[in-house]
């Protein structure tokens, strides 16, 4: 009846309140000031106490405020959240994440094992944002390299004299994508010489983004290579010569070609993601009257108001 049930959560209020001035005995809880009371201003409090100004949404100079929709705030907001374990700041983010979570990567493999099949990693080469180089090294494989592959990998035996163990240089790497949104040209081959398996939804793989070949005036699922793409797009020739690639350059080239497209791939990818479920200790909806329970409270604070 809803007289047993107004008893019932009175008796709820009631434990509340009794753990609640215990919890104030011992410190570990200040005294509840009421509505329109003021602390005192002394100089460890005043700073805190003065009126912060809200942040203002900042909007990257590559994105107009009008061209991405709620989508791209959420689906932008779940990977900044999951970037850092924490939602704290993300409902103040901007529509676009921070450029320190891109870098685009590069590797250059040589030939290993029984006729030089096997491809191991030679070279691996990070970029930030802007296209500043992050990480470049040269790494020994873990097998003897039978084809240097110099006419693609621009790899010869002179660089392995000061190339770094291969263990070594993928912790290295690795520290460096930890949480990070990925770039690359059929990336799939850089994280397999890698040994690594990077998240889908952290991955930008510009072999397979329809919106760079439409805007090339190819067919929108065609495989174009990295080459034909920078040639279309940014009017630039990579990959000339026969000394080989430079991979600083392709992973600089493989982000230039993702920032040509940010906008409109980002809003597609947002399109994509289911709903986000709601948080039940940050939903404002969720009732409040639960956190009276017993479960919510320590075991042993329970035992000492008993």
């Amino acid at each position: 009846t809803p007289q047993g049930r107004s008893k019932k959560k009175s008796r709820k209020h009631q434990r509340f309140m009794e753990r609640r001035a215990l919890l104030e005995q011992k410190g570990l809880l200040g005294p509840r000031r009421r509505l329109g009371s003021q602390a005192p201003m002394d100089g460890t409090t005043a700073q805190s106490c003065e009126k912060v100004p809200k942040p203002r949404q900042v909007v990257s100079p590559s994105l107009s405020p009008s061209a991405s929709p709620d989508s791209i705030a959420r689906h932008h907001s779940v990977l900044l959240s999951q970037g850092n374990g924490s939602s704290k700041g993300v409902r103040t983010s901007s529509l676009v994440l921070r450029p320190g979570k891109y870098v685009a990567i590069d590797c250059e493999m040589v030939g290993t094992g029984p006729q030089g099949r096997l491809s191991e990693l030679a070279r691996c080469s990070v970029v930030n944002y802007e296209g500043d180089v992050i990480y470049d090294k040269y790494v020994q494989p873990e097998l003897p390299i039978m084809d240097y592959r110099t006419r693609w990998s621009g790899i010869t035996k002179a660089h392995m004299k000061n190339a770094i163990p291969f263990k070594a240089a993928q912790a290295e790497i690795l520290k460096i994508l930890k949480d990070k949104i990925v770039v690359g040209h059929a990336i799939h081959n850089d994280f397999q010489a890698l040994k690594y398996f990077h998240p889908k939804d952290r991955t930008r793989d510009t072999s397979r983004i329809p919106v760079l070949n439409q805007r090339a005036g190819l067919p929108g699922r065609a495989n174009v290579s990295l080459k034909s793409l920078a040639r279309h797009l940014l009017q630039k020739k990579i990959q000339v010569g026969w000394k080989g690639h430079s991979s600083v350059e392709d992973a600089q080239t493989a982000m230039e070609l993702y920032r040509l497209v940010e906008v409109q791939w980002e809003a597609e990818l947002a399109r994509s993601l289911p709903p986000r479920p709601p948080s039940p200790v940050t939903d404002p909806t969720a009732d409040s009257n639960q956190y009276m329970d017993d479960q919510y409270w320590p075991t042993d604070l329970m035992a000492s108001s008993l």
